[in-house]
């Protein structure tokens, strides 16, 4: 059951990793968001570093806290997808 949503998470990010262009961060944005949805109290980066095989605190850190990004890619994608439902 487990491996269910984490399927569904993957397959709906799709079109917004394409939006983040970096390779490393289209790699820690699913260990990040499955971090904020999965289980666990604690959401801060530490303790969902610890509960993850696919996202070591300083990778996960550094995907949090790298510079500025480019925000209108995803919010094209997001606009995009509310179009559609």
């Amino acid at each position: 059951m487990e491996e269910d949503w984490q399927a569904d998470l993957e397959q709906w990010l799709v079109p917004y990793l394409e939006g983040l262009g970096n390779k490393t961060r289209r790699k820690m944005c699913p260990a990040f968001i499955e971090g904020l949805i999965g289980p666990g109290d604690r959401k801060s980066i530490q303790p969902m570093a610890m509960r993850s095989d696919a996202a070591p605190y300083d990778r996960l850190h550094h995907f949090i806290g790298a510079g500025l990004w480019d925000k209108a890619p995803l919010e094209a994608t997001w606009r995009d997808r509310r179009t559609l439902d």
